[in-house]
């Protein structure tokens, strides 16, 4: 079903998002379920919210900035309302992270209190975590919070469902819908505050771009700390009357797949990486039903499309582009207009600005303007630095034709000066996934007295070796200078929960390495 965009119907609060979505696709619909397979209607979610709300408020102060350390799950799409139905920020923590990440964040934000679970922790063994953030914070867990809910408490919950409005906090579409913390992939994370018209307004651009079916099943096991997790995977399909189905861990590689055909899922969220690997686990009716997949975070190698489409027949694979910053899509492939090498068309309502970049012709540095665009970036003193005139800085180098459909050159600083020549690192670690496609493989640069900078090929190919790069790179016109001459070769490539390459840990990697060899 699709809509037309209009940015005003994105002023309102991510609860009353939520209680019009019941209106518009009915109380008893079921729209939320996990792997406990107990699914919650739009009226159960409401109720829930509202019984565990209750109990965080009493934890807690108005606009306070409240802690999720959950995966996806039923348990962190309930706890995320019951934060707004009382007037609280959520803010995601990204438990992948590691120690001094986690406390960086939560140094940022002012949290005081973190809202996780004992079975969590115990099945993700992360003890240490936990007991690094309670040095900051107060840890409290949902089954001991969920075990002092009495019968008056349900009978609260049970009115408050029936007259939402005249129970919920009021809040302003302005006021902040979550706090996330970037991947890290680069450098240190920034603190993003996202409004709750942010929030909104990315779901209605998204539901405007792509027609949507309210009888459809989003499957989402990516975590809800990850921007795409979230508005993708939770606030799209909830408030566009589809089911939500949350699932803990990307990396269950040989579980996903049956689990996807089981619950008879028409939308698949992941990233490459992933999509990749359950493709190949997969047996050929568990992923030949879905509608389509939408692959966010990193970039779709050709391979994943022809295997993909080898093995499961037309199930187009849908790459599409955003920033946590953006909440987070910008642009995504269509599944009647998907094109190859993009990473597809720009939402509506989406502004851009392309600003030239020394020695790199035929596209530019991407600034993006719009409803979803964010509220601000967390200031070391808690306050909220918006970005300038509304433009955000991407830091990425696109190029847009004139339909709208965007093409990823690069990250600015994803590029190397070999030679007095702008080479791109992605383009160079594209050559080895060419040349070796069932690897994986990340390219960093390093100062060169010589040459300005060189190439570093990481890679998990044990005989990988540069003759085979050149090869290829002749074989298709690529400039010889792109091609990494020195290669490391390892275990495993260091990625991010998200799924992304973490070059922080790369980079430490390569240096140790070359310390050795000195």
């Amino acid at each position: 079903m699709s809509v037309s965009f209009d940015a005003r119907q994105a002023k309102t609060s991510v609860f009353d998002a939520l209680v019009q979505a019941r209106q518009t696709y009915g109380a008893k619909k079921p729209i939320l379920e996990d792997q406990e397979r107990n699914p919650l209607s739009y009226t159960d979610l409401i109720r829930g919210a509202f019984a565990l709300g209750r109990k965080i408020a009493a934890l807690t102060k108005p606009g306070e900035r409240v802690g999720v350390m959950l995966p996806a799950s039923s348990a962190s799409v309930v706890t995320f309302f019951a934060l707004h139905a009382f007037g609280r920020t959520p803010a995601m923590l990204n438990f992948t992270a590691g120690i001094r990440n986690l406390k960086a964040a939560c140094e940022l934000a002012g949290i005081k209190r973190v809202l996780t679970s004992h079975r969590f922790v115990e099945q993700g063994k992360l003890h240490d975590l936990v007991d690094a953030l309670e040095t900051l914070t107060t840890v409290t867990y949902l089954e001991d919070v969920r075990g002092t809910i009495g019968l008056s408490d349900k009978l609260f919950a049970a009115a408050a469902g029936a007259f939402p409005k005249q129970f919920r906090a009021a809040s302003k579409p302005s006021d902040p819908g979550v706090v996330l913390f970037t991947s890290g992939s680069f450098g240190a994370p920034k603190g993003v505050v996202l409004s709750q018209e942010n929030l909104v307004a990315n779901v209605l651009q998204i539901a405007t771009h792509i027609p949507l079916d309210p009888d459809w099943v989003f499957f989402n096991p990516l975590p809800t700390f990850h921007c795409f997790g979230l508005t993708a995977g939770v606030l799209l399909p909830i408030l566009r009357g589809m089911k939500a189905f949350q699932y803990p861990s990307p990396m269950h590689i040989k579980q996903i797949p049956p689990l996807i055909k089981d619950t008879g899922a028409a939308v698949l969220l992941a990233t490459d990486t992933f999509v990749n690997q359950y493709a190949r686990s997969a047996e050929p009716d568990e992923l030949s039903g879905l509608k389509f997949v939408v692959c966010g975070a990193e970039k779709v190698r050709e391979e994943t499309h022809n295997l993909i489409h080898d093995k499961f027949g037309d199930v187009p694979l849908l790459e599409g582009y955003g920033a946590t910053e953006a909440s987070p899509v910008i642009a995504v492939n269509k599944p009647l207009d998907n094109r190859r090498g993009t990473v597809g068309g720009l939402l509506p309502g989406m502004e851009t600005r392309l600003e030239p970049v020394e020695g790199i012709p035929g596209g530019g540095k991407l600034y993006v303007r719009g409803p979803n665009v964010m509220a601000g970036y967390l200031a070391a003193d808690g306050s909220i630095e918006p970005p300038k005139d509304g433009w955000h800085d991407t830091g990425d180098v696109v190029s847009i034709t004139d339909d709208g459909w965007v093409k990823i050159k690069g990250r600015v600083k994803r590029f190397a000066k070999v030679g007095g020549e702008m080479v791109s690192l992605t383009a160079a670690e594209d050559l080895a996934c060419a040349v070796w496609p069932d690897d994986r493989h990340a390219v960093i640069a390093l100062p060169d007295p010589k040459k300005g900078e060189r190439l570093i090929l990481v890679t998990d190919r044990r005989d990988a070796d540069s003759g085979p790069l050149i090869a290829h790179a002749q074989s298709i016109g690529a400039p010889e200078i792109a091609v990494p001459r020195k290669i490391i070769r390892v275990a495993e490539i260091p990625v991010l929960g998200t799924g992304k390459t973490d070059y922080v840990a790369l980079q430490r990697i390569v240096d140790a390495e070359l310390m050795r060899a000195a």
